[in-house]
C-alpha cells in the first residue's frame, strides 16, 4: 500500500522550511524593491514564463486588490504587441527561478530602452535576468518538494510568498483600510462583510422592538415575543433609549424570585445598555456582539433615540457571517 500521506508530510516539510529561509532575502534590494514600487507613478507590470506567470498573475492579482494598481503580462504575448500596455511610469516585476528564461531576456533591451525600472525575483543571483535587473529580489530554495528536482514547487511557493511580502508590505506603508479593500471586493461574501452598514439589515419602525419605562414585564416579554429578536429597548418620557431587557435578563429574574406581575420593566432592565448607531458596518457589530458576548443590539441615532435593532441571525441572513 502507497502511504501518500508520508509523501504529503515531506512535500509540506520542504516548502515550510523554502518560505522559513526566505528570511535571509528581506535585505536591502527587498526594502529598494518596495520603495520603487511604492513610489511608482504607473503601474506594477509582472511577468512570468510557465509556472512563473501562474505565480506572477497572483502577485499582479494580489498587489491590485490591497492598493497597488498591477497586471499581468505573458512574455510571450508580450513580444508580439503586448509590450504596448507598458509605459516609461510603470515598474515591471520579472519572475523566473532560473533567471534565464529566454521569453523574459529578450524583453529586457526593450524595457531598458524605454528607461522602465525593473525588479527580477529568481533564485539565482548569478543569473542573467538578477544582474540586468535594477534591484534582485531573491528567492533561492534548497531543494524542490519534487523527488525529481525537476517539477517547480518549492520554489514556486517561495516566490508566491515573497510575492505576498511584497504586497502586504506596501499596502502597510499606504495606509490601505477595510474600506479601500472593500471598494475593489464588492462581489460575495467578503463584500458584503465590508460593505454592508448596520442600517441595511436592521430591524425599523414598527419591527423594532419598544416598551416604555412604565410597562410592565408581562408587556415588555409580550413586545419581546411578538417582535422575536430576543430582547426589546425601553424608552423614556422623552423618547431617548433608557434601557434593555433580553432572555437573558428573563432568567435572572426568575432566579431572583422576582414576582413577574407586580414588576415594571424599569427595574428590572439594563440601564446603559450596548448600542450601536446605523453608519458602523455590520462587521462591526458582529465584533462587538462577539466581544461582548450578546446576541442582539439596540440600534440609536445622535441623540440616543432607537432607530433600529438587530441580532446575530440577521447577520448569519445577511452573510455577515
Amino acid at each position: 500500500m502507497v502511504d501518500y500521506r508520508a509523501s504529503a508530510r515531506r512535500v509540506l516539510d520542504i516548502e515550510s522550511k523554502a518560505v522559513a529561509e526566505l528570511q535571509q532575502y528581506l535585505n536591502e534590494q527587498f526594502q529598494q524593491a518596495c520603495e520603487l514600487m511604492f513610489s511608482c507613478q504607473g503601474r506594477i507590470v509582472v511577468i512570468g514564463m510557465g509556472k512563473s506567470g501562474h505565480v506572477g498573475n497572483k502577485i499582479a492579482a494580489t498587489l491590485a486588490s490591497t492598493g497597488t494598481p498591477a497586471f499581468f503580462v505573458h512574455p510571450g504575448e508580450a513580444s508580439h504587441g503586448d509590450l504596448g500596455m507598458i509605459t516609461s511610469q510603470d515598474v515591471v516585476l520579472a519572475l523566473s527561478n532560473s533567471g534565464e528564461t529566454d521569453e523574459v531576456l529578450k524583453l529586457i533591451p526593450v524595457l531598458k530602452r524605454l528607461g522602465i525600472s525593473l525588479i527580477a525575483m529568481t533564485g539565482n543571483a548569478q543569473s542573467n535576468l538578477a544582474r540586468l535587473a535594477d534591484i534582485h529580489v531573491q528567492v533561492s530554495v534548497a531543494q524542490e518538494a519534487c523527488p525529481l528536482g525537476l517539477a517547480p514547487t518549492a520554489s514556486t511557493t517561495a516566490a508566491l510568498a515573497m510575492g505576498d511580502a511584497l504586497a502586504v508590505a506596501l499596502l502597510e506603508a499606504r495606509g490601505f483600510s477595510a474600506d479601500d479593500f472593500a471598494l475593489s471586493h464588492p462581489g460575495g461574501s467578503l463584500g458584503r462583510r465590508l460593505l454592508l452598514r448596520i442600517s441595511d439589515i436592521m430591524h425599523k419602525d414598527e419591527q423594532i422592538p419598544l416598551v416604555t419605562e412604565d410597562a410592565s414585564l408581562p408587556q415588555a416579554l409580550l413586545e419581546i415575543s411578538k417582535k422575536g429578536l430576543g430582547m426589546t429597548g425601553i424608552v423614556s418620557a422623552t423618547g431617548s433609549l433608557a434601557g434593555i431587557f433580553t432572555d437573558g435578563d428573563l432568567r435572572r429574574v426568575l432566579d431572583q424570585r422576582v414576582d413577574i406581575h407586580q414588576t415594571t420593566i424599569a427595574s428590572v432592565m439594563t440601564k446603559n445598555c450596548i448600542t450601536v448607531q446605523p453608519h458602523l458596518l455590520a462587521a462591526e457589530a458582529l465584533q462587538i456582539m462577539e466581544k461582548r458576548k450578546i446576541n442582539a443590539l439596540m440600534v440609536v441615532d445622535a441623540a440616543h433615540r432607537p432607530v433600529g435593532a438587530l441580532n446575530m441571525h440577521d447577520l448569519l441572513k445577511a452573510g455577515v457571517i
